[in-house]
């Protein structure tokens, strides 16, 4: 049997990491579900209600974001997870307990959600940080296609499951089983044997500010990484005019009802498992730039499928379908190797903070594309927009594929930043 295994099949702490992370993933997908299930239907929450409640679930990136990877830079990663487990099992577990003994609030739901992203927002800058500690960097796109794997399969799974759940046991009880897969992550990450590298010494004096300065500096210096950053900027602003406007060009121009927009939309989630499964195999096939451009120049010509599916009469949803599949198959391959490819340049210390500074700027114009593609198809209606935003990601990606990205050829030619 053991023959059988290859690459980080044979790695048992990886193995442990990514046991734990996938069960974490199924449970985050019931309380993401959940929750604004018990506002509007325990608590009748009304629209400015959940607006505030949502506006809270994403203001942590944009306040804490960059500090967070201050804070993951100068601590031991592991215990940083673990910790941020145990207290999002904490939290959650207030909310069954208080709709049991009929205290359930507003109120309360105001403060687990930033509580809970805070957590969530720290983990993830550790968890991404921590993965080239683990595991050989030749090894690094395995392992984040590995853990890209299961989280499309709790993005296709968890919503099924949450709603089986809440149906038969009631939304606030459902957030037990998220809560309880906080437990089992963090003994999985318990489990790990292999120690981490210390943590490099800090200048004496240096501040928080200082050494997000430091981390800017990284991205600002080195060619490949600007790229990167400008690429994923680009690709979210555009990207969330689809976030914006998808629904309701898909019901009020494409006709579909509920149930045929809830299907095409899993079907994302059945192209992100595809390029999951493929993005290692691609990136050796094609080499590394080529994968990074090809992947976004696919993923750009691709989404002008979705303004040209009005033309396609009752074929419509089969057309969205099909570019639900391959948009979200093709910006998976590209993530998994953008991730991989800074974790490669960046050195250990700087990590956290370079993909804070990563997750800060995509978290922080992604609400500025929706306003603006909101308040222009007020004007023009939704599948213009739709076709600027098609074009917009196509410029990048042609402005990519010019680029010194896509002159790499693989992972062993890229050097560190010192």
């Amino acid at each position: 049997m053991n023959r059988l295994l290859t690459g980080l099949w044979r790695h048992p702490d990886f193995l442990k990491l990514w046991v734990g992370q996938s069960i974490s993933e199924f449970g985050t997908r019931i309380s993401r579900t959940a929750i604004p299930l018990i506002a509007v239907i325990l608590l009748g929450a009304s629209p400015a209600q959940m607006g505030v409640l949502t506006a809270l679930g994403s203001a942590p990136v944009l306040l804490f974001g960059l500090f967070a990877g201050v804070w993951v830079d100068r601590l031991p990663r592991r215990p940083v997870m673990i910790a941020m487990d145990l207290g999002r099992l904490l939290l959650l577990l207030s909310i069954p307990i208080t709709a049991l003994t009929g205290t359930l609030s507003m109120a309360l739901l105001y403060i687990v959600v930033p509580l809970q992203g805070i957590m969530s927002l720290i983990f993830y800058t550790a968890y991404h940080a921590y993965l080239p500690s683990l595991i050989n960097r030749a090894d690094l796109v395995e392992g984040n296609s590995k853990l890209a794997t299961t989280e499309s399969l709790a993005e296709i799974g968890g919503p099924s499951v949450a709603g089986l759940l809440i149906q038969w046991i009631s939304a606030p009880l459902s957030v037990v089983f998220d809560a309880i897969s906080y437990l089992f992550s963090s003994i999985s990450f318990l489990l790990i044997r292999q120690p981490e590298p210390p943590r490099a010494e800090r200048p004496a004096g240096s501040s928080a500010l200082t050494e997000i300065r430091e981390g800017l500096a990284v991205i600002a210096g080195n060619p490949i990484l600007r790229v990167l950053i400008i690429s994923v900027g680009v690709r979210t602003f555009f990207g969330n005019f689809y976030g914006a406007l998808y629904d309701i060009y898909a019901i009020r121009d494409l006709g579909m009802t509920p149930a045929v927009l809830g299907l095409v939309v899993s079907a994302g989630g059945i192209g992100a498992l595809i390029g999951s499964l493929l993005a290692d195999r691609v990136q050796k096939r094609l080499g590394l730039g080529r994968t990074i451009t090809v992947m976004l120049l696919i993923s750009g010509l691709n989404n002008l499928l979705i303004p040209l599916a009005v033309y396609a009469g009752t074929l419509a949803p089969v057309v969205m379908i099909v570019a639900q599949i391959i948009g979200d198959g093709a910006i998976l391959i590209f993530f998994i190797n953008d991730t991989s490819l800074r974790q490669i340049i960046v050195p250990d210390r700087l990590l956290g903070r370079t993909n804070a500074t990563f997750g800060f700027l995509a978290q922080g114009i992604a609400p500025v594309g929706a306003l603006v593609a909101g308040t222009v198809a007020a004007s023009v209606g939704a599948q213009p927009v739709l076709w600027l935003a098609g074009f917009g990601i196509l410029g990048i990606a042609v402005w990519v594929s010019r680029s010194t990205v896509r002159q790499l050829e693989h992972y062993g030619e890229v050097q560190a930043v010192e």
